[in-house]
């Protein structure tokens, strides 16, 4: 597994708990099920306070490059500008995904194409 350092320009939220990251989790998923087509990857949290979120593709050849997982958050940063709790804070427009993660209390994104590689983003 490769890491690096991600120094957000977000400051977490007083309001960022357990349950707001469960719920970003559950609108990021409820906005893709939406779609007409099957998912094509999985997002979930885990750790005793969820605070590690996680993006797995579903499919091979996938977000089989690192290069590729960065475009595919790039892309959801618009889908978590979508979610009920992006809207309640109104959150500037140059905050990305990873931002998104600082501010609801996330301390690390893992992403990985589900066979041959991973990659965690420490969120700082």
């Amino acid at each position: 597994m490769s890491e690096e350092q991600y120094v957000s320009r977000a400051q977490s939220i007083p309001q960022a708990t357990r349950e707001s990251r469960l719920a970003f989790v559950s609108g990021v998923a409820k906005s893709v099920s939406e779609r007409p087509y099957p998912p094509q990857r999985a997002m979930f949290a885990k750790g005793d306070e969820a605070e590690k979120l996680i993006i797995v593709s579903l499919y091979d050849n996938h977000m089989t490059t690192l290069a590729q997982a960065r475009a595919v958050l790039a892309l959801m940063t618009g889908v978590a500008r979508t979610t009920q709790i992006m809207r309640e804070l109104q959150v500037e427009s140059i905050f990305n995904f990873l931002d998104f993660c600082k501010m609801l209390g996330f301390t690390e994104l893992t992403v990985s194409d589900g066979r041959t590689y991973a990659h965690r983003f420490v969120i700082e």
